[in-house]
Order: C-alpha cells, then structure tokens, then sequence
C-alpha cells in the first residue's frame, strides 16, 4: 500500500524503465477534462494482467503532491496537453490497494479499520491543527480538512472490489466496506472534498447493495468501455508497432490474440503481447492468472444451455447473451447468460456490442478454456471430441462419405435444437463438428475473402502443423443444384488460401432437405 498522501514516484518507475512500455498517458486528458465535475467518479473494469495497477500508479505519479514527475512523464502523451502542468502533482492523493491491505490489515475484516486508521494517521501529520486526537471517521477527516483549507482529495483504489469477489460469503465484512465506500463517495458532503475519484478492478460496481454506495459513478467495463476504450489493452495500432520493432509477423499476432471488441478498437492483452515480444514463442500466457482457477466451476454449473454453448463458442461460433440479468458478484448466478457475462469481464470471453453475442476472443483463451474443460471431465466432452477427431481424421484422408455420414450424426445427437433452414445454421453445425481440429488449425474463418467471393469456411493449419496438416476450404450448400465444389472452383477460392499450408483440399457440402441427407465431396487442389 505504501504512503497515503505522499506515495513516490517508484511504482510508475518500474513501468516506465521496462523494455516494453507502451505510453497510456492520454488517459489523463481525460481524467483532466472530468476532474471536479459529476463524471469525476469513475469505476474502470477490467481482467487481470491488463494494466489496471500500472494504470493507477500512473493516476498517483502525475497528480501527487508528493511526487515530483515532471522529467517522468515529459515525452510522454500527455506532455503535449495544454493543461499538462495545470494539475501536475497538484493534488493530495489517497491511493490504496485492496489486495494489498489484506495482510497487513490482519484480514478481510480489519481492511475498513485499517485503511482509516494509517490514512488518518498521515493526514494528521499534514494537518495537525485541523484533526483532532479522537478522530475515528475518515470520510469525517477529509470533510474536516476541506472546510478548514479548501483542499480536495483525488481518491484511486485498486482492486477495489476483492471483498466483493472474494469475501461474498461474508456479509459483515462486505456490509461494512459497503457503509465506507457510500461515506467516502455518495451524497452532497464528498462532492466537497472529492476532486476525482478512480476505481479499478476486475468488476463493475455491483447491483443492488454497492449500487446504492456508487451509483454516481460511470462503469467503464469489457461490456462498454465508453471514451476509456483505448486504455484497457494494448489497440491494434501499439501491437503492429511493438511488431515491427521485434520482427513478429502482425497476422500471426492478431491470430494468437486479438478478439476483444471494445468500441471501435481491437484490444490485446497487455501482458500476453508483451510476454510473446521478449519471449518469442507463440503460446498461452494467461495460465498464471489467480481467475483460471475461478472458471473451472463455472463452466461446469447445471444450467440450461452452458455446456452447449461453451462447445459452441471453443467451435469458433457465437453465442447470445443477456448480460443485464448478472448482480456483477461471484455468487448471485441464476442462468447460463450470468455465468458468461462474469466470463467476459474476467476476459475468457469478448462481448459483441452490436449483435449481443459471447465468443473466445482469440487462440490463446481458446486453449486455456479447453484446458479448464478436461479439470472436470465433460462426458459428453470427451465423447465429442472422439467423433470429431474422426471426422477431421476421414476429412484429411479424402473420405466424403465417411464425412457426411458423421456430419449427420454430430447434427443430430449434439445440435438437434437446430432445425435446418438455411445455409447459416449448416454452418453452425459444421463448425461444432470440427471441434477437434483446434489443436491443429486456428479459428475457422468465414466468409473468407477469396477469389471472386466469399469462401464459407477456411481452415489454416498453425505454423508448426502446416506440414503435417492442410488448409481446408469448405462450402456448403443448402437444398440447391448447384454443387459446392463447383462454386469453389469456378470462383478461384484455392489461389487465396493455398500459400498458408503445403497442401490445400477443397471440401463440399450439400444438404438435401427433402431426404434429410447430407452429401460430401473432397479434392486434393493441385498448385
């Protein structure tokens, strides 16, 4: 936790001096701009490993007293504001670290007494005439201070929502940070000496209870992050430059970690990109995030519909979600949709704004959820994957037979909520049935631009499969004369896709729907 109102600039330090630092100061032109005013109260969510810390010992270093940043933070984006020394180091600063406090404060329920007890204690030491001895009530000594010498407080807490996460089951403990939070911020009397107020966690604010204690405050999350949007992770623009500087091939990247959807921008996780640039190897970094341990019971609770729409999703596809039902706690879950939304502000899935959709966001999510799938064995899992595996098996070996005779059985023993009536929802189906090529092959792309059109499905083998495995291009056909393969052909969809692996098959698909039959034709394309 460190000091309270003089907290040094050595934090932001140890960022800034890394090899990879990737400059996030404008958020500050926005913290500038809303300062003091009823959008100074902000509660920025978002998963772990994405900069929330570095993000408030940013916060710190700039407007601390304390702190004496001005050589810091020179060069940087927010250098070049108009109003960059305006609020440099101008402000008290009050900056405490939830997690943090847990182990000295002795554990979750002294973390309330504890805070205010050091806080209390320093302010004393800047104001000595102001406090007086018996002073307990921190959100009392700040209202004390601003009366007596005008002076307001820029308030930033980090991991603000442990208690919330982790302490659910007790509710004393919860109430009584609950009763803090709403002195510290709610009413008329904290507008007073509340300058700017800045929450980061992994939650938004929770409904019901914390709701009442922080409505007035703006939740920017993985569902809307609003005008923060570009501060959450590193944007597609940082990624392709970090790219040229460590030679990595940005479509590789992009594959391997891109996917989350946050406004207009494309968002990477800050720490896998960084690992990947001074490591060099393409795999999953998320493994060492205390939540991995978290989704391994989600997954696997009875709801209606969960499963299938986790099959779904590691399938590539979408899934609906209403996140609005969800209490923003880890233990008020009523439906699939609940455990999803809290899936995607733990950043295992990406929210599509637009059409209200869940999906994995990328390669490397992709493989941490289906590692979490085999912590407890989904029979119907395994069994799947069996079948699938097999399909891609007689894909490979050029067996259309085989191939549409599985294809129908995965249609109707896992997707038989799906009535065909559209080429769209073959396509569901295919992609759920060549589950098993994950390992092998990235993301099924649709609609891949190809030729004179669009190709339905293109699979490309990874790099270390592409001489093991071919790229695949698929299209289907629904109840029509003319034949997949012939499209395929005829629009010149192989030219575009055959340099991603050494051999390349082109696979057809028809459904017949009066006989309810599915036929399949695979060629080898010769470059």
């Amino acid at each position: 936790m460190g000091s309270y109102l003089n907290p040094g600039n050595e934090a932001f330090a140890v960022a800034l001096n890394s090899e990879i630092y990737v400059d996030k100061t404008g958020l500050l032109t926005y913290t500038n701009k809303v300062m003091n005013t009823l959008q100074g109260y902000i509660c920025n969510s978002r998963p772990r490993r994405f900069g929330k810390s570095i993000t408030a010992n940013m916060l710190t270093a700039y407007y601390s007293k304390g702190c004496s940043s001005k050589e810091m933070f020179s060069g940087l984006e927010i250098s070049r504001a108009k109003d960059f020394e305006k609020h440099l180091n101008q402000y008290d600063v009050l900056h405490w670290d939830i997690q943090w406090c847990m182990e000295p404060a002795g554990g979750p329920e002294r973390i309330v007494s504890y805070i205010s007890e050091k806080t209390i204690s320093e302010l004393k030491e800047y104001y000595p005439h102001i406090l007086p001895e018996e002073i307990r009530s921190l959100p009392e000594a700040l209202s004390r201070i601003n009366a007596a010498s005008g002076t307001k407080f820029i308030v930033i807490i980090d991991e603000w929502d442990v208690l919330i996460r982790d302490e659910a089951a007790d509710l004393k403990t919860q109430e009584e940070y609950i009763n803090f939070l709403r002195a510290m911020f709610k009413g008329t009397e904290p507008t007073k000496y509340i300058q700017l107020a800045y929450l980061t966690g992994i939650l938004p604010v929770k409904k019901e209870k914390t709701q009442s204690a922080l409505n007035n405050f703006k939740d920017y999350s993985m569902l809307h992050a609003g005008p923060i949007a570009p501060y959450v992770g590193f944007t597609e623009t940082e990624v392709q430059k970090l790219c040229e500087v460590y030679g990595q091939r940005f479509e590789e990247v992009k594959r391997w970690y891109d996917g989350y959807q946050i406004g207009k921008y494309h968002v990477y996780n800050p720490n896998a990109v960084v690992n990947l640039m001074l490591e060099g190897e393409f795999q999953s970094y998320w493994s060492g995030t205390a939540s991995y341990e978290a989704i391994v019971p989600l997954i696997n609770m009875d709801f209606d519909g969960l499963k299938s729409a986790v099959i779904e999703m590691l399938s590539g596809d979408h899934v609906p979600v209403d996140v609005t039902s969800f209490q923003n706690d880890t233990v008020s879950f009523a439906n699939k949709d609940d455990v999803l939304t809290y899936l995607i502000h733990l950043g295992y899935l990406a929210y599509d704004r637009t059409f209200r959709t869940a999906f994995i966001p990328n390669e490397e999510i992709r493989q941490e959820l289906i590692l979490a799938t085999k912590r407890k064995k989904w029979n119907e899992l395994i069994v799947f994957q069996k079948e699938s595996e097999q399909l891609l098996k007689d894909t490979i070996q050029m067996n259309g037979n085989a191939v549409a005779k599985e294809i129908e059985k995965i249609h109707m023993e896992y997707t038989s909520v799906i009535q065909y009536n559209n080429e769209n929802l073959l396509s569901s189906v295919l992609s759920i049935a060549y589950l098993s090529s994950m390992q092998y092959y990235f993301k099924p792309i649709r609609e891949f631009p190809a030729g004179r059109g669009f190709a339905d499905f293109v699979f490309i083998p990874k790099p270390e499969f592409q001489n093991y495995y071919p790229a695949l291009v698929v299209e289907l056909k629904w109840d029509k004369s003319v034949r997949a393969l012939d499209q395929i052909r005829d629009r010149k969809y192989p030219e575009s896709v055959a340099c991603y692996a050494g051999e390349l098959l082109l696979v057809g698909i028809n459904y017949n729907e009066k006989t309810k039959e599915h036929e399949c034709r695979i060629e080898k394309y010769e470059k």
